[in-house]
């Protein structure tokens, strides 16, 4: 099967599609093309409030369902989600422009992952018996209620389900909004959903730009937000949030280091390097894009480094051949390559890529080389701010600690990265990494099993992993008492 670019409607609210052209223009871009491929609209206030009505009146009836009855109906969408991974697959690559070879293994079936494990999960939820003498006390894990997610641009699917699955699992319902620049996977979630027997309301998705997020978010009838994002954007939800006392989740940028010893197999370092920067164009919230090398192997790194970006395959990325797409817009592409200019500027050693692929004209998309800067200082522009692009930044170093001191060395905190044969070295030193999310000789696995989530500028709270439940529920203390009460009078 293939699914159409242009939905049935922009939104999906209280079990069905609903449309107001009345809202602002939303065009959907292919960035492969800079091609519109389909035409929504942004949500009015009063779809806001459709759907923050709809999840209201639907979530007393869904917390009441058992863990088991819930934890089915989000099985059975992983199920589907996986029987239609292609078509998913082909939607996700025309929204965000990343190949397909990529989205087949990366996206929809990360968002099945979820779905499958929360809804696993849905059943084991339960609280606490503490015996004292005859009394006890129990508690119980309950919904917060209706929760808002707002999406970012880079991973459209998984995004949805990573919000969604431990959301719906624990009794919660939840507006979606994704980002406005992707916003057609999100609306095949809800479809899927609904296929699979989720109540009408329980998952609702809204479209819009700033102004519709903050709509959902200020709201007094929202009991949770989860956002992923930039961290100027995490700042302003977060300070809404805090007006209203809602719980909140936070998976914002960072600029995480990658160290990479002397002793490390270089060809996997190169690897695992590749992966932190190119994947995905270099779009990875998570990505380490300040890649420290000891300097034994500094330059038989970055000579390696060469030899494999003679890999890349640029062009169609519907084509499975296509290893490297296109940025998500042409605004990304500028911001871009404002980056790599002011590299230049200060004096970072120019390696690889630095402009626009040959032949790959604006008719053609959003396009910028995978660049390599090497004898970057850390004072520069490229090393402290978050690109979000496909520059890789190259530094060397000489002692363990000047790294971990380098490693450190920012306001962000998302993730990081060591190689090293000497694994009383790695766990040393990972143990005093300032990240939440850390890997030893490989980068940027994020299985469903793990939390995931950062630390400093780089977020509250966590995604997946079983601790996530504790972030989309909220836990009652009883207290029974099996005598008589006294009083002093």
């Amino acid at each position: 099967m293939t699914y159409p670019t242009q939905p049935e409607a922009s939104h999906f609210i209280d079990g069905a599609y609903v449309e107001d052209d009345s809202g602002a223009a939303l065009p959907v871009i292919y960035p492969a093309t800079g091609e519109t491929i389909a035409d929504l609209h942004a949500a009015t206030p009063a779809l806001i409030d459709r759907a923050l009505a709809a999840a209201k009146r639907a979530q007393p009836a869904w917390a009441a369902m058992t863990g088991t009855e819930r934890g089915r109906i989000l099985r059975r969408a992983a199920d589907i989600m996986r029987e239609r991974n292609r078509a998913l697959s082909e939607l996700e690559t025309k929204d965000t422009g990343k190949p397909l070879q990529e989205t087949l293994v990366a996206d929809a079936t990360s968002g099945a992952d979820a779905l499958e494990y929360f809804g696993g999960l849905a059943a084991t939820l339960s609280g606490e018996h503490i015996q004292l003498g005859d009394d006890f006390i129990y508690t119980r894990r309950e919904a917060l209620g209706v929760t808002v997610g707002i999406g970012a641009w880079n991973y459209p699917t998984q995004i949805a389900c990573w919000k969604a699955a431990p959301a719906l699992a624990c009794g919660n319902t939840m507006v979606f909004k994704p980002s406005e620049t992707t916003p057609l996977c999100a609306l095949k979630v809800a479809e899927i959903l609904k296929e699979a027997g989720l109540p009408d309301g329980v998952f609702n998705v809204v479209q819009g730009y700033g102004e519709v997020g903050a709509g959902l978010v200020e709201d007094e009838r929202v009991a949770k937000v989860s956002l992923t994002g930039s961290v100027p954007t995490g700042r302003r939800v977060y300070a809404a949030a805090a007006s209203g006392m809602k719980s909140v989740t936070m998976e914002l940028g960072g600029k995480s280091p990658l160290v990479i010893f002397d002793d490390a197999n270089v060809e996997d370092a190169v690897s695992a390097a590749i992966n932190a920067n190119f994947y995905s164009t270099g779009q990875v919230c998570s990505n380490g894009t300040r890649v420290f090398v000891q300097d034994g192997i500094r330059e038989a790194f970055l000579a390696r480094l060469s030899e494999r970006l003679g890999g890349v395959k640029m062009g169609d990325p519907l084509d499975e051949a296509t290893n490297f797409g296109p940025m998500v817009s042409a605004r990304q592409r500028e911001i871009v390559e404002g980056f790599i200019a002011r590299g230049r500027e200060e004096g970072a050693r120019l390696v690889a890529g630095g402009g626009r692929p040959t032949g790959m004209s604006d008719e053609n998309g959003y396009w910028v080389e995978p660049t390599v800067f090497a004898d970057v200082t850390d004072e520069m522009t490229i090393a402290r701010e978050e690109i979000f692009g496909p520059v890789m930044s190259v530094f060397g170093f000489a002692t363990e600690e000047e790294a971990l001191e380098r490693a450190n060395a920012t306001i962000y905190g998302l993730s990081a990265g060591v190689f090293t044969r000497d694994l009383a070295r790695a766990h040393r030193f990972v143990g005093k990494l300032q990240a939440g999310s850390c890997w030893i000789n490989t980068y940027n696995l994020t299985p469903v099993e793990a939390p995931f989530g950062g630390m400093k500028m780089s977020g509250v709270g966590r995604e997946n992993g079983q601790v996530a439940i504790e972030h989309w529920s909220q836990l009652k203390t009883v207290y029974v008492a099996m005598g008589e009460v006294e009083a002093p009078y």
